[in-house]
């Protein structure tokens, strides 16, 4: 089931890209801020219940799907760009086994704890 998901989540990141090359964007865009959304868990600086809120925030796929549905309909390929940037950030992610975070730990996750081989 492991693979299966990493596979589904792969699938996923494939699309975010492909998506990315319909966009009158350079391609190359999305590979270079591919990581930026990890810039969020600078709020673990702050204290881990600010780092985890800002990390799950910019690590939902319900935000991606959202910024990316309102730069499609509003024409604004940026938008759409950022989009499919925060999706594949985050299938990229989940195939490594980064999950949302838990407010108690930066490695206890939604997919159980960081390292761990459940």
């Amino acid at each position: 089931m492991n693979t299966l998901l990493k596979l589904e989540e792969g699938a996923l990141l494939a699309l975010a890209f492909l998506l990315t090359l319909s966009l009158d964007l350079p391609w190359w865009w999305f590979w270079l801020l591919l990581l930026t959304p990890d810039l969020s868990m600078l709020g673990y600086l702050h204290n881990p219940k600010t780092g985890a809120f800002l990390y799950n925030l910019f690590h939902h796929k319900g935000l991606a799907v959202a910024v990316y549905g309102t730069g499609t309909l509003l024409g604004w390929p940026v938008w759409q760009l950022v989009g499919l940037v925060l999706l594949g950030h985050t299938s990229l992610d989940r195939m490594f086994g980064y999950g949302l975070k838990r407010i108690d730990s930066f490695k206890h996750t939604h997919l159980g704890r960081i390292g761990s081989r459940a």
